[in-house]
């Protein structure tokens, strides 16, 4: 397998056109999804040895999005991410591998809460085109299943049924927009 050439470089994530959310059940019948709508990041690109690429992403928790304000605020309370502790979400990667064609698993630290802990992350190339500004774009979509509880997010309430009204298990989506600097 041969990288894409066009990788090469510098990218930085395009907050406007990107989207890195969240799902999860609540009540153990629906499912609530979310987004952070305050992303920055970067990604270094050695197309000749992908090895000494890396990625740092950074979130601000506050910017959480779910559509529904009471519950936006818990989740910033220290219930949750405990925003005004822990202001950011960062994640720095450790290796990129290429595991396909256009297809990639990102391996680092993603710290939430102040507690930081290994995870991979496999992410898709959508493409690369150059939009009508002059601009490079590169696309990239992924998603990756995780215990809250492992960065202390543990609150929860226990339903009638045996069940509990919040899920352990988040899936993090990842639709990604990045600009070549």
């Amino acid at each position: 397998m041969a990288i894409d050439r066009q990788l090469a470089g510098t990218w930085q994530i395009d907050n406007a056109h990107s989207r890195v959310g969240f799902s999860t059940r609540h009540a153990m019948v629906s499912r609530v999804r979310g987004a952070f709508n305050n992303v920055q990041g970067q990604a270094n690109i050695n197309a000749e040895n992908l090895g000494e690429s890396n990625v740092q992403v950074t979130i601000e928790a506050a910017s959480i999005d779910t559509r529904q304000p009471e519950r936006d605020d818990h989740l910033r309370s220290p219930d949750f991410l405990s925003v005004g502790e822990f202001p950011q979400i960062t994640f720095v990667s450790s290796s990129i591998d290429e595991i396909g064609d256009n297809q990639f698993i990102v391996t680092g630290d993603l710290t939430i809460r102040g507690i930081t802990r290994q995870t991979s992350i496999p992410l898709e190339l959508m493409g690369i085109e150059h939009d009508p500004m002059g601009a490079t774009r590169a696309g990239l979509e992924g998603s990756r299943r995780i215990d809250r509880r492992d960065w202390n997010v543990r609150w929860n309430t226990p339903l009638d049924s045996g069940g509990v009204l919040v899920s352990d298990k988040i899936t993090l989506e990842f639709e990604l927009a990045l600009v070549k600097q």
